[in-house]
């Protein structure tokens, strides 16, 4: 059996859920990320958020487009459906799959390439629609499986690989769900599990089109000087510019981001990343309030539940749609014939 494979036995003692099924339960195949990579660490992250919200794996559908972020669905709950789409179509997936078996727990894993640059037309568009779903976002601020060019993301100033400074401005995807009415929006670290899972939960708990916004470092084309969301991963510099796609094994930086002030992480080059959590008396149901602070700390990463709002019908109360879900209909519901076609199209008459 190749090494890649996870073994089949898990330890008696590990606790259960609800189900009766051990975190083991809620895993996927091994990751092939580079080591260190921030996204194992939100993989990690929501293998637990499920677990501990007793999802049945056979009622989870996870999806993805195009780019590491997007392989990550492979690597947790094996017994889930699944769907890898084309770049950027994940969020038009997710609607026709959503609009036709209302019952699962929809879950899509995207990057800030796949979302903010060829599918963010379908990802303003499922906002719009509230579609009932968790949305988060690996983002890293590069293209990591072209080599890594600047992705949409990508603060003014940050240096790429090969030296040269991004010019154009970032498209910031928190400002844009909330410019754009999402009903829930939150950004969170890869590093900091204890804020990261709970976010998480909330999100797969909320009624609607929930978005959540994860800072994930590349190891492989963000770990230089100048680069504003990075990991280094060598350990010396004999290892720079030896083999242009060899990754040694760096470890993940992990940080608890402070309930006040800012909580400054050091990557592996010495860049510094700004974390801040919302105050205590901060209103997530106020949006233009989120707004307002998230402009006030700019140049910060504000992270934490930012806006929600409950009251908004997702997609299928907007639609009116049967509560069965359209993939249980029989045959005779779905296609009533020719002469209930006439009967309906007597009324645009």
């Amino acid at each position: 059996m190749p090494s890649i494979v996870k073994p089949l036995v898990s330890h008696p003692s590990l606790s259960r859920n609800e189900l009766g099924l051990t975190i083991r339960d809620y895993e996927g195949s091994m990751s092939t990320l580079c080591a260190g990579c921030g996204h194992d660490s939100i993989t990690a992250a929501i293998t637990r958020a499920l677990w501990e919200l007793s999802t049945p794996p056979h009622m989870l559908a996870k999806l993805s487009g195009i780019g590491c972020s997007s392989k990550t669905p492979t690597y947790f709950v094996g017994g889930a459906h699944g769907f890898n789409s084309a770049h950027g179509r994940m969020p038009a997936i997710a609607t026709g799959a959503n609009a036709a078996n209302r019952e699962l727990t929809y879950l899509g894993v995207s990057g800030d390439g796949d979302s903010l640059s060829i599918g963010i037309g379908h990802l303003c568009h499922a906002m719009r629609r509230n579609l009932n779903m968790l949305y988060v976002i690996e983002n890293n601020g590069v293209y990591g499986l072209t080599k890594g060019q600047f992705s949409a993301s990508s603060d003014v100033g940050s240096k790429s690989k090969k030296g040269e400074a991004n010019k154009m401005s970032p498209i910031d995807p928190v400002q844009l769900a909330l410019s754009l009415g999402a009903t829930f929006v939150a950004r969170s670290f890869s590093g900091d599990k204890q804020q990261l899972v709970p976010i998480l939960k909330a999100g797969l708990s909320h009624r609607g089109f929930a978005i959540v916004d994860v800072i994930s470092p590349c190891v492989t084309f963000n770990d230089h000087e100048g680069s504003t969301k990075s990991y280094k991963y060598t350990r010396g510099k004999h290892l720079v510019a030896t083999e242009s796609d060899f990754v040694p094994p760096s470890g993940e930086i992990v940080a608890e981001i402070g309930q006040v002030g800012q909580t400054n992480v050091t990557m592996h080059d010495g860049s510094v990343l700004r974390f801040t959590r919302v105050p205590e008396n901060y209103d997530v149901s106020d949006r233009q309030a989120a707004l307002k602070y998230l402009r006030e700390h700019q140049g910060e990463v504000v992270t934490g539940v930012l806006f929600v709002d409950e009251s908004v019908p997702e997609m299928h109360e907007m639609n009116n749609t049967p509560q069965a879900p359209l993939g249980s209909l029989p045959f005779e519901k779905l296609c009533p014939g020719s002469g209930e076609l006439a009967k309906l199209m007597e009324d645009f008459r």
